[in-house]
């Protein structure tokens, strides 16, 4: 039986009006082979956290550039934890500095992306977490 393809989720949490981001990674792991949910612009932590249940993701991409990434990154971190979805894969991206990316790697972000990331080296990240995380789970 073939393996199910990686589900990825990528949202723009708050009130970030600049979607370009997003969209160019959302559309490299497409063409990668993963299936992408792109939830739009200006959304909640608990709607972000609803459609990554309801769409049974494997992994779920924030873009932030509005400097709110404290406050909604572990938001989204933690209704994940109390929904029993704490296996999804989190990472993302945009203006977060790197003392922040330390301190959200506590909120389980195991590797977040700045300026300059290629979506190549997005992509080789999702696919290898998500498979790593798998394979732990597997019966």
């Amino acid at each position: 039986m073939p393996e199910r393809k990686i589900r990825v989720l990528v949202a723009k949490p708050g009130l970030d009006g600049h979607d370009r981001g997003a969209k160019v990674v959302a559309s490299a792991l497409r063409d990668r082979g993963m299936e992408v949910i792109y939830t739009g612009l200006h959304q909640t932590p608990e709607a972000i956290v609803e459609a990554a249940i309801q769409e049974d993701v494997d992994a779920v991409g924030l873009s932030i550039l509005s400097g709110a990434h404290m406050t909604l990154f572990p938001a989204v971190a933690k209704l994940l934890r109390e929904k029993g979805s704490a296996h999804v894969v989190l990472t993302g991206g945009g203006i977060i500095p790197k003392e922040d990316m330390e301190e959200l790697r506590k909120h389980g972000f195991d590797r977040l992306f700045g300026p300059g990331t290629t979506t190549e080296e997005i992509a080789d990240y999702v696919e290898s977490e998500v498979r790593k995380r798998r394979a732990t789970q597997a019966p």
